[in-house]
């Protein structure tokens, strides 16, 4: 899959699931309940022990069938590793320009985070694909996003932090291109407890939800 092919699936699918877990293992059948969810999207963090063991089995099995990502990447060396284990977009939580670097020398999407409206308008000229808003719930939530957008309209924005069943839809509304959401749809109990089903059911609802958001949206 090309560039411009990942950043548009991660547009048409409208959320990215972020997983954390305590083995490669448990992110790899995490990741397999919500693609049997329907969300076609997954960030495995690099807090994950045996990360790249994951990302190397998950872009081997599934292919085309998902659009893979490696998040918390906090060093350009660590972006590198991430690439040749098959990650096809790399997320940041904080603004290095040498990381940004790095992937687009890879030609793979890149999200780095950043929070104030220097930090993201930086992030974009030093050529993020979309910039990750994080913590966004810290600072507003949609109606922060809304109020970035104004002056910046031509950033794409995935907010992170407080996304949710209740307010994924509101953040699209306010202008996020998509939503990431991570305990509210993986969360460390299920997993520990080997309930996918619940993740499953779960991804099930943010899809809903997202293509709900749409509809009104499309409707005006």
């Amino acid at each position: 899959m090309h560039k411009r092919e990942i950043s548009t699936a991660i547009v048409d699918i409208g959320i990215v699931p972020i997983v954390r877990a305590e083995s490669s293992a448990s992110a790899i059948r995490a990741v397999e309940a919500i693609i049997n969810g329907g969300i076609r999207a997954a960030e495995i963090t690099m807090t994950t022990p045996g990360a790249l063991q994951a990302l190397e089995k998950l872009a081997d099995e599934l292919g085309e069938r998902i659009v893979l990502g490696a998040g918390t990447v906090l060093d350009p060396e660590t972006a590198r590793a991430c690439i040749l284990a098959g990650a096809q977009f790399i997320v940041t939580p904080t603004l290095r320009p040498a990381t940004i670097e790095v992937a687009r020398r890879y030609s793979r999407v890149v999200i780095p985070g950043a929070l104030t409206p220097t930090e993201v308008l930086t992030a974009w000229e030093a050529g993020a694909d979309m910039v990750k808003v994080f913590p966004c719930d810290n600072v507003g939530g949609p109606k922060y996003i809304k109020a970035l957008k104004a002056p910046l309209p031509q950033v794409e924005m995935i907010p992170t932090g407080g996304v949710n069943l209740e307010t994924a839809g509101a953040f699209l509304k306010a202008g996020a291109c998509a939503v990431a959401v991570g305990s509210e749809l993986v969360d460390s109990a299920s997993v520990r407890a080997g309930r996918f089903d619940v993740i499953e059911e779960r991804a099930r609802k943010f899809r809903e939800a997202i293509a709900k958001a749409r509809a009104e949206m499309a409707a005006g």
